[in-house]
């Protein structure tokens, strides 16, 4: 168990579900704009170059709608850019998992693993998260923290 202190993304957003694979759509899509526009140099105030995936707003479990975030974690949202959105998250309790391998194939898989543990996990359904440091473009070994909230 780790614990997360509050802290703020700016970035892009879409309101997606896990059904009919709808989400892997959305979300290709999502990310194919966060890099043809490059959102990253157009975020004010960052704190880090590493891209958070922010999954929240959920209807209700993993099987229901929920809003996703791609941006940067940054110090302030007194500047958020046109047709960009700022967020505040608070902290709390968040279980670690690494997904590890080829990309985006490893990521998926640990969420799947993640949906299969779900009621042993005692998930929040507040706000969970995947950070994309540097070494998760490393070719050779790639990996991506996933962070899940929990009670």
């Amino acid at each position: 168990m780790i614990n997360i202190t509050s802290f703020k993304i700016i970035g892009i957003q879409i309101r997606t579900t896990n059904k009919n694979e709808q989400a892997s759509k959305d979300l290709g899509k999502l990310w194919e704009q966060f890099y043809t526009q490059d959102i990253s140099s157009q975020i004010p105030n960052k704190e880090c170059d590493e891209i958070y995936s922010i999954y929240t707003d959920y209807e209700s479990d993993y099987k229901g709608k929920y809003t996703s975030i791609i941006g940067l974690k940054v110090n302030s949202l007194d500047q958020i850019p046109e047709g960009l959105v700022g967020r505040e998250f608070k902290g709390g309790k968040y279980q670690k998992f690494l997904a590890k391998g080829q990309m985006p194939h490893a990521v998926v898989k640990m969420w799947q693993e993640i949906w299969q543990k779900d009621k042993k996990l005692n998930r929040k359904y507040t706000v969970d998260f995947e950070v994309y440091r540097q070494e998760s473009n490393n070719i050779e070994n790639p990996e991506v923290a996933i962070y899940i909230a929990t009670e």
